[in-house]
């Protein structure tokens, strides 16, 4: 079996905080459009919704078009999160064996 190095270890730490940086990012966009999604659901159809695109706001005419834009986001960063949730378990587990052989 390889021995353990120092610098298995920092690469492993380094790829555990990158990853959980990743997440929180990713958690955090998938909060924000859930309150967007909620909030869209509340505005009264009188009322002008409108969305960023690039620098400006455009008015938007189709509601549910941008509501399933906004579902299709959610779905996209909740499939990442979950591949970044395993990729964290598999780090975890090798940052313990790694512990582990050098006890």
């Amino acid at each position: 079996m390889k021995m353990v190095e120092q610098e298995d270890i920092q690469a492993i730490v380094q790829e555990l905080q990158m990853v959980r940086s990743q997440i929180q990012s990713i958690l955090t966009q998938n909060n924000e459009i859930s309150l967007t999604i909620e909030a869209l659901s509340t505005q009264p159809a009188d009322k002008s919704v409108y969305r960023a695109l690039g620098g400006i706001l455009l008015e938007v005419e189709d509601r549910e078009s941008l509501a399933a834009d906004l579902e299709s986001s959610s779905a996209t960063l909740s499939g990442h999160l979950e591949r970044l949730n395993e990729r964290e378990a598999e780090i975890r587990a090798e940052y313990a064996r790694m512990a582990e052989s050098i006890e």
